[in-house]
């Protein structure tokens, strides 16, 4: 009943919406397949992230299947101060770049999907396709409340307001980092991000998070679970229950208490490391000289054994999204740890979220090939700190002591190669983003519709003329 009367609405809509283009009428009167898109987002995968990741898994000369796209472009990203709309800031963060990829809207660091300088709340591509009778899906090896999968549902001034304790005051080690004390239902607001998650619309919604849904909501004596449940959500925690759900509720699948295991880890659970000067090359830099932390491998990761792949969750959100579905659907997927592992200085998680990432895009592919009206894209939020550097400084020959600054991590790939990681943008406990652009990639649906390089606000334009919606 649901989908038939959002059909019905986006009729009349579309009966008195602005004249389209020849393309845009074209998508809604020739084709009789459903249309969907598939965008996948790497958190932090730039070139860097990527090019560690293929040597590692692939070696020098080898082929990440994301290589093969035969669309390639690159997506400029773009943010503002949040008191000054004008006034561009050249660093990212997750929620200000899901919400311009969500939304169209450029904003600033830690909104999600609401106006920069302002709590005006953003319509997402996800809200615009439920009236029109897509359906629509989240999958991500984050919490599900994390910014990037939020921004494509929530509204909120701040992103770390994941749940209704963390609406009055969000602190860390007894500093306060901000409040969504405006977005309280108590004060008229939507509620906390897993409080519009579980009220929403959303078909499937796969991902971490538990902690955020395992606790009481601001109003109605309900926990934020017993909220979704209420609102029509099946709830899974398990792999087993994933694959035996059926398609006759929406999903809400939370796999691990926060951020879902990564797949691979350093050797005992080593990460980057500071390289040792002697007291020599203290004194001076032209003294002396400076040991390397010793090289490891990586190894899987025990954790990852309790929780669905990011292919598995993929699988079912594409099976659950397309039964019975002559309409089409949106639906976004996100490999999360590519980012969060770099902030911890651990190139081995990267790597492996990488890969999973590769997976994703394989069972993407491989169910164009069923709807061809499928398109793909492959991009990343922004880029992130990891760089690929000399295993053994180029200069190691010279008299002076010359090695990498930061923390590095030097690692022995499975082929038996050597590589390097350097992190270096922070002396704090965590790394921080950078500000390059990053790759965007498409399947054959994104040739003459994606262009080599674009903003990257234009994602969500290019999404809604695929599947079209009324230009704007």
């Amino acid at each position: 009943m649901k989908y038939r009367v959002a059909q019905v609405t986006f009729l009349l809509f579309t009966l008195v919406a602005p004249v389209m283009s020849a393309q845009d009428t074209d998508v809604l009167l020739s084709d009789t397949q459903p249309r969907n898109v598939i965008l996948i987002i790497g958190d932090g995968m730039d070139d860097h992230q990527l090019t560690i990741a293929r040597n590692y898994l692939k070696g020098p000369q080898g082929t990440l299947l994301l290589d093969t796209l035969p669309v390639r472009g690159v997506s400029q990203i773009l943010t503002v101060q949040d008191d000054d709309a004008e006034t561009p800031v050249f660093v990212a963060d997750s929620a200000n770049t899901a919400t311009s990829m969500a939304t169209g809207v450029v904003t600033s660091r830690g909104r999600i999907a609401t106006a920069a300088g302002t709590d005006k709340p953003l319509p997402s591509i996800i809200d615009e396709l439920e009236l029109a009778g897509f359906r629509t899906g989240l999958v991500t090896t984050s919490s599900v409340t994390d910014a990037t999968p939020s921004a494509f549902v929530a509204k909120i001034n701040f992103r770390l307001c994941e749940n209704p304790s963390l609406m009055e005051e969000v602190t860390f080690y007894g500093l306060n980092l901000g409040s969504c004390k405006q977005h309280m239902k108590s004060s008229g607001g939507r509620g906390s991000i897993a409080e519009q998650l579980a009220a929403s619309s959303v078909d499937v919604i796969l991902g971490g998070g538990t902690e955020h849904f395992d606790m009481p909501a601001e109003e109605g004596g309900l926990s934020v679970k017993d909220q979704a449940q209420a609102n029509g959500f099946q709830w899974l925690t398990t792999a087993e229950q994933l694959a035996a759900a059926g398609n006759d509720k929406r999903l809400l699948g939370l796999f691990s208490s926060g951020t879902m295991p990564v797949r691979l880890r350093g050797e005992n659970g080593r990460e980057a490391e500071e390289p040792s000067p002697s007291l020599l090359n203290r004194i001076s830099d032209y003294l002396g000289d400076v040991e390397l932390p010793e090289p490891m491998v990586c190894e899987p990761n025990p954790e990852y054994a309790s929780v669905p792949s990011l292919k598995r969750m993929t699988d079912a959100a594409l099976s659950h999204l397309a039964a019975g579905n002559s309409r089409g659907f949106f639906l976004m997927i996100e490999s999360a740890s590519i980012d969060k592992q770099s902030h911890e200085r651990k190139p081995c998680g990267s790597i492996g979220e990488v890969e999973q990432l590769d997976e994703a895009l394989q069972s993407a592919l491989d169910f164009a090939k069923q709807q061809p009206r499928t398109l793909i894209i492959v991009t990343a939020d922004h880029s992130q700190a990891a760089q690929l550097v000399s295993f053994d400084s180029m200069f190691k020959d010279y008299t002076i002591p010359a090695y990498t600054p930061g923390k590095v991590a030097r690692i022995r790939t499975p082929q038996g190669h050597e590589l390097a990681v350097n992190y270096a943008t922070s002396n704090f406990f965590m790394e921080e983003h950078t500000g390059a652009q990053v790759p965007l990639y498409a399947n054959s649906e994104g040739v003459k519709l994606i262009p080599n390089y674009l903003h990257q606000p234009q994602i969500y334009h290019i999404t809604r003329q695929y599947l079209g919606l009324p230009t704007k």
